[in-house]
């Protein structure tokens, strides 16, 4: 049986937007209270908030850019002051800024690293110092497996550190703690792009469909109500991480 939620309360990391924002109704449609991360969309975050106190929960905006360190360190701390205890910790927020294998640079890879990979490690080494820390999840790319993307050399190489990392924390964490993962496929376009950005690669897929973010938020609600497992990766992807099998 799987164990609930209602009650607990999470942090979901660049929750005003996108698929942060379904992860964040989906876990309080699942009783859980939520803290909502953002970097600058402060109008979004707050507008959620009020959204998610509608559906019965605790809700709360925290500001912070993962991209700097002070800012890393002192967010589950700043998160627990205005919420109290969190249970579950959703590393979500990501940079997605182009860099290809000729040109990218030192810069672009620390970048990306710092964002998207030092920081949700950083915030789960924080978590886990709090005796009513459970869950991590973290936020990867189905790429990780499936394929580079070399458009965004940087970010891919990334994520593919944040896989690593999600291991090395699912055995260093347990027994009190499970740390696993959630790599989504074609969800969304990029920000600011339309959905035919994406529409044309679905036949590549073998479900040949584009996602939809609930369909993240369920394998996210299945890992932090699950009691025995950890150090997994599920993807999400409509089969794109097997597609050279097939």
């Amino acid at each position: 049986m799987a164990a609930s939620i209602e009650g607990k309360t999470a942090l979901v990391t660049g929750g005003a937007k996108r698929i942060g924002r379904e992860l964040a109704l989906a876990l309080a449609r699942a009783g859980a209270n939520v803290i909502v991360h953002y970097r600058s969309s402060s109008a979004e975050a707050e507008a959620l908030v009020g959204e998610l106190e509608t559906l019965g929960v605790g809700a709360w905006a925290v500001q912070a850019d993962l991209s700097d360190q002070p800012q890393v360190e002192t967010l589950i701390a700043r998160a627990a002051d205005l919420a109290g205890p969190i249970h579950i910790l959703i590393n979500n927020a990501s940079a997605f800024p182009a860099s290809d294998f000729e040109t990218v640079t030192l810069d672009d890879v620390l970048s990306s690293v710092t964002t998207d990979a030092w920081a949700p490690f950083a915030l789960g080494r924080s978590f886990a110092a709090q005796p009513q820390a459970r869950h991590i999840v973290n936020m990867l790319d189905t790429r990780i497996v499936g394929g580079y993307d070399w458009n965004h050399f940087a970010y891919n190489a990334a994520k593919h550190m944040l896989g690593l990392l999600t291991t090395m924390m699912a055995i260093k964490l347990a027994p009190r703690i499970a740390v696993n993962a959630v790599a989504p496929g074609l969800i969304l376009p990029p920000e600011g792009k339309p959905i035919s950005y994406i529409e044309g690669l679905k036949d590549g897929l073998p479900l040949r469909r584009i996602g939809d973010p609930s369909f993240v938020a369920d394998a996210v609600l299945y890992l932090v109500t699950s009691e025995f497992v950890t150090g997994q990766v599920i993807f999400v992807d409509g089969g794109r991480h097997i597609r050279d099998h097939t």
